[in-house]
């Protein structure tokens, strides 16, 4: 039996647990005016695996938005929150490493100017190049343990009164009719008011969305135990090859890595994790335990006894970039209902995590004043979405 919402907060349920998923539905509980279930077939609990990508992340932020400047915008907002979070005593110290930041640069960007706003930036002079750089250029910024961060964005979201509810869900109209009761197995239940889609890499697949622009980045790293190393490099080559060691709160410091677009492999291939040693250690040789570099040049036997584990991860690439937007559908006992999209991030989830989900709860606030417009989209129907530009 269908419970009526007249006068109580409105029913929303955010599908996706990443961390656009939780940093998303934790904006709209701050709205103050919703009650926030997520759904998701993973939560961040869960053992890894190549399901959920959030937990093989970096991650650091250090932003690619170039001269996207709708992107500056929200990797330059979230970096705002995270800097705030990781401030001695504050609310999630214990996520975040502070620490300097170089990026080395061998292919034919002439400045950072997207960068500028980070804390302490300057130009790197010449003879501190490495390597193929042409350029340089360092700053203060913060690296998350993502499986610790992510725990903690998922107990402040519970902290708060939040739900969550564990489905694999094929259909968002599966959601539509009768919210989560399918799943819960309760006889009783709250009408939706809205959906929030932040599925990833799942929005290729998941019924009613179906957007065949998403596509997986597969992303391959090494995770050392090197507490010595409290700094981060990062390698960017003229032929993409992208080489980076982020060192976290804990000690570890995650190397890395790789790129390829539409691979789907699972686990970690052996020879990848070779080049990725090998290729860490030559950015920084520092990676090596201090007695190794003593009195000579450290190599990449002096990295397997501090290995922690080889890992990969399929980042959420979108053709078109980053679909922020709201669209309504029918549905045969609601009439029309606002479903907002949060999805698209690629390899940048964390750093615009905080950002988007600004944007996407606007979108959702702005939908529910606004009301539904004279035509929608059935439940039942596939959805195309346009290429929408973005990162």
């Amino acid at each position: 039996m269908a419970q009526s919402n007249a006068d109580k907060l409105k029913e929303i349920i955010v599908i996706g647990a990443g961390v656009v998923g939780l940093t998303t539905a934790l904006r709209i509980q701050a709205q103050g005016a919703y009650r926030v279930t997520i759904v998701a077939e993973t939560f961040p609990t869960d053992p890894k695996s190549i399901r959920y990508t959030s937990h093989w992340a970096g991650a650091h932020h250090v932003s690619h938005a170039l001269d996207d400047l709708r992107q500056r915008k929200i990797d330059q907002d979230t970096f705002s929150v995270l800097w705030k979070l990781s401030e001695p005593g504050g609310a999630a110290e214990g996520c975040f490493l502070r620490h300097t930041q170089t990026e080395y640069r061998g292919d034919d960007i002439p400045s950072a100017e997207w960068l500028h706003y980070m804390p302490d930036f300057r130009y790197i002079e010449s003879n501190e190049l490495r390597g193929p750089a042409k350029t340089g250029y360092s700053f203060s910024t913060i690296t998350m343990n993502t499986p610790v961060y992510l725990n903690w964005l998922l107990s402040r979201f519970l902290a708060n009164n939040g739900t969550i509810v564990r489905a694999s869900l094929q259909h968002i109209s599966q959601l539509l009719e009768r919210g989560t009761s399918p799943y819960t197995g309760s006889h009783s239940y709250n009408d939706v008011d809205a959906l929030v889609i932040c599925a990833g890499l799942g929005a290729r697949s998941l019924g009613g969305i179906e957007d065949k622009n998403v596509y997986p980045i597969r992303g391959q790293t090494v995770l050392l135990r090197a507490p010595w190393v409290q700094f981060g490099r990062t390698m960017t080559e003229a032929d993409g090859t992208y080489t980076y060691t982020m060192p976290r709160s804990n000690g570890d410091v995650l190397c890395g890595g790789t790129r390829v677009p539409n691979d789907w492999y699972p686990l970690p291939r052996p020879e990848i994790t070779e080049d990725i040693l090998a290729r860490a250690l030559k950015l920084t040789p520092e990676l090596a335990p201090p007695q190794a570099r003593l009195d000579r040049e450290p190599t990449v036997e002096d990295l397997r006894p501090i290995i922690i584990e080889p890992g990969c991860g399929l980042r959420p690439g979108r053709k078109g970039g980053l679909r922020i937007e709201v669209e309504w559908f029918d549905t045969p006992t609601r009439g029309k209902v606002p479903v907002v999209y949060n999805y698209g991030h690629s390899g940048y989830g964390f750093l615009s995590s905080w950002g988007s989900a600004d944007i996407a709860a606007d979108l959702l606030d702005g939908a529910l004043k606004a009301g539904a417009p004279a035509d929608a989209t059935p439940a039942s129907a596939v959805h195309n979405p346009s290429d929408n530009p973005g990162n």
